[in-house]
């Protein structure tokens, strides 16, 4: 293989660990924006919805908006973020480090608005929850990006290891010795 070809390879082995903390990640925001939810069975607000818990919600979606930003600046430190899939791949990472980061403040923003529904008039209690729904189905949805950004960084390393092992199988054809035609290939018969 060309030397060129091979410095635009991103070794196997860390294209595969790379792939399962994408995969474990993406998983970690897709249940979080599936589990996460404000409304009820019925899809009414509650009464009284929990600061506390909508606060969890925030602190979980901060500490996932974490580990992606780790993720994405680990991989960014690695000198195979300037490889071509490389570089597709951290424009993925990025996206989701901006839209997990996204999530973290809005759920905060949810939690706020709960806090603040017990103090309010009718009026002002329509507003914030009107604004609590729409930020909490608003952090969802950002998890739910986060999450697909991921994956498709990690489907890119898959379509990179799919090419890596089409080079090695042209790789092997190449150095494979054919003999000239018309020429006995040695066996008596």
């Amino acid at each position: 293989m060309p030397p060129g070809l091979q410095r635009d390879l991103i070794p196997r082995d860390a294209a595969l660990h790379l792939m399962g903390a994408l995969n474990a990640m993406k998983d970690q925001l897709h249940d979080a924006a599936q589990q996460w939810e404000l409304l009820d069975e019925n899809g009414h607000i509650p009464a009284a919805p929990s600061y506390t818990t909508l606060l969890q919600h925030a602190v979980a979606a901060q500490d996932l908006s974490r580990g992606v930003l780790r993720l994405t600046a680990d991989f960014a430190r690695s000198p195979h973020h300037t490889t071509p899939a490389g570089s597709t791949v951290l424009k993925h990472l990025a996206t989701a480090t901006t839209m997990s980061s996204h999530a973290a403040a809005h759920f905060t923003e949810t939690a706020e608005c709960a806090l603040a529904l017990s103090r309010v008039d009718s009026t002002d209690r329509h507003h914030l929850t009107n604004r609590m729904v729409i930020d909490h189905s608003s952090a969802r949805a950002y998890l739910r990006s986060a999450s697909e950004s991921l994956g498709d960084a990690a489907e890119e390393l898959n379509e990179h290891l799919g090419f890596q092992r089409f080079l090695t199988m042209l790789t092997r054809q190449e150095s494979v010795p054919t003999r000239p035609r018309g020429q006995p290939d040695g066996r008596h018969r």
